[in-house]
């Protein structure tokens, strides 16, 4: 029965949301809200994410030691993979702001108290096991082109893609790679997390409910991913240092996105308080 929990919620049948048809009107509203969200008190967030820039700092650096640049692009690309997991805490942050409640920055680890956190585990190990594929297939895909022996500098990574056929190669099927991992990221985990957070609905519920939603709005769901992924690129153009930002605008948008997208529960049951 526990491991059905985890599956499948708390209640003894599978709950099945109801999702909204939404336009692109609601991702640039959604977007508003969340930065509402962060720029009420912008310094708290700020601290809660300086983990990215300084993650992505150190992952320079360690590769300029060990000589595994050609993972270094990999890598940064998987932030988007394992994002919507490491913005719970915003989630958290705009379901309470949400409700007039504190907002205080240690609220963030409240969902460590979430009678869904099973779930919440499980789509997260889902989503690390996706991780772990995209880079063991990027890994794959370079040493098939270019052997096993890793360049020793990232000018040495950039001069050997550039200028050979293989290079481009790398380019082109590596992206159309890294794309169909994001396309099956998005479609089973944009808006489970907050779902979870907000309903004890299982692990299962939550990501075939983010399979319907994308399901029902193809293009606003696909517009949202083009925006997110822009908008982490822009990012990290400055070490990383833009990720304090862009973020967690995007984790506090996400959940007003689940608003939108998931009807009320008629039964008020949804998580009101801790």
């Amino acid at each position: 029965m526990a491991h059905f929990h985890v599956i499948g919620g708390a209640g003894e049948k599978l709950a099945h949301p109801v999702v909204r048809k939404i336009g692109l009107s609601d991702l640039f509203d959604s977007l508003r809200q969340g930065a509402a969200d962060f720029w009420e008190k912008p310094s708290h967030y700020v601290l809660l994410t300086l983990i990215y820039p300084i993650v992505g700092i150190g992952l320079a650096v360690w590769m300029s030691g060990y000589y595994t640049w050609p993972m270094l692009y990999p890598l940064v690309g998987g932030f988007a993979l394992i994002g919507p997991f490491a913005a719970l805490g915003l989630y958290e942050i705009s379901r309470r702001r949400e409700m007039g409640m504190d907002t205080s920055w240690r609220h963030a680890f409240d969902v460590l108290h979430s009678p869904a956190l099973a779930s919440i585990g499980g789509v997260a190990v889902m989503l690390f096991v996706v991780f772990t594929l995209w880079l063991t297939a990027a890994q794959t895909l370079y040493e098939s082109l270019f052997g096993s022996a890793p360049p020793m500098a990232l000018t040495d990574l950039i001069n050997q893609i550039l200028t050979s056929p293989q290079g481009w190669t790398l380019i082109v099927v590596g992206n159309l790679l890294g794309l169909a991992f994001a396309i099956f990221t998005l479609c089973t985990t944009v808006i489970a997390f907050p779902l979870l957070l907000d309903r004890d609905v299982g692990a299962f519920v939550a990501v075939q409910t983010s399979f319907r939603a994308v399901m029902k709005n193809p293009v606003p769901m696909a517009a949202w991913g083009i925006i997110v992924a822009l908008g982490l690129a822009l990012g990290m153009v400055p070490l990383f240092v833009g990720l304090a930002v862009v973020i967690p605008i995007f984790g506090h948008a996400t959940w007003h996105l689940y608003r939108k997208v998931i009807e009320p529960e008629p039964s008020g049951r949804s998580r009101t308080s801790h």
